[in-house]
C-alpha cells in the first residue's frame, strides 16, 4: 500500500540551527517515536528500528536510511529508507524530502514531503486509518523538534539519551478514529475544515 504524506510545521529557531538537527540522525532519533538509531554505516547511511505496540502486539521494524542528496545552500535533502518487521514477513519503504524556508523574526518553516510503501500486518488499518496515525506521529515528532531546538536556541539544552520506547499507537488510533468521524461529518454536512 503506497501513501504519500505532506506535512509543514514551524521552529521558532534560526535555519541553520534547524539545518543542523534535521540532517544529523543521531539527534533526529530522539524525537522520533519508538526509534532506535543502530549504527552508523559512514556519514550518509545508517542502520535503525522501530517499535510500533498497538494493545498486546509490537510490531518491530529493522532497516537502513540513506541521505541521497543534501542540499546545503538550497536547505533540502532527500532521503530513503527500507525496513522488514523483525518476526514476521511485512516490510515498509520510503523517501522523503524536506525542505527548510527562513521565516519572518528568525524561525523556520520545515515541509517534509514524503512516500511510504507499507506490506504487512499495517496494511490491515486501511490507507485513511494509516494516514491519520501517520499524521499523529508526524505531531509528536514536529512538537519534540521544535521543543528541543527553541530550548537550545533559548539556552536551555533538552535532556539527550532517552530511551527508545514501542510507539504507543492505541492512543494515536482513537486520535485518528476521532479524526476520521469528524472529517467525515464535516463533509456530510458540507462543513469547512
Amino acid at each position: 500500500m503506497a501513501i504519500r504524506i505532506e506535512e509543514r510545521f514551524a521552529v521558532a529557531a534560526p535555519v541553520g540551527a534547524v539545518w543542523s538537527y534535521l540532517v544529523d540522525p543521531r539527534r533526529v532519533v530522539g524525537c522520533l517515536p519508538g526509534a532506535e538509531l543502530l549504527e552508523v554505516k559512514d556519514d550518509r547511511t545508517f542502520l535503525g528500528a522501530v517499535k510500533v505496540k498497538v494493545g498486546p502486539v509490537t510490531v518491530a521494524y529493522k532497516g537502513a536510511v540513506k541521505l541521497l542528496e543534501v542540499d546545503e545552500a538550497g536547505r533540502r535533502v532527500r532521503m530513503s529508507g527500507e525496513g522488514r518487521e523483525t518476526g514476521g514477513a511485512g516490510s515498509a519503504r520510503m523517501t522523503m524530502e524536506s525542505r527548510l524556508t527562513p521565516l519572518p523574526g528568525g524561525g523556520t518553516e520545515v515541509l517534509v514531503t514524503s512516500e511510504v510503501d507499507v506490506v504487512g500486518k499495517l496494511v490491515q488499518l486501511g490507507r485513511g486509518m494509516i494516514e491519520q496515525v501517520s499524521h499523529q506521529i508526524f505531531q509528536q515528532f514536529s512538537a519534540c523538534v521544535a521543543r528541543t531546538l527553541e530550548a537550545e536556541a533559548g539556552g536551555r539544552p533538552e535532556a539527550a539519551g532517552r530511551k527508545a520506547e514501542p510507539l504507543a499507537a492505541i492512543p494515536l488510533l482513537l486520535r485518528a478514529i476521532w479524526a476520521a468521524i469528524v472529517a467525515f461529518f464535516r463533509r456530510l454536512l458540507g462543513m469547512k475544515e
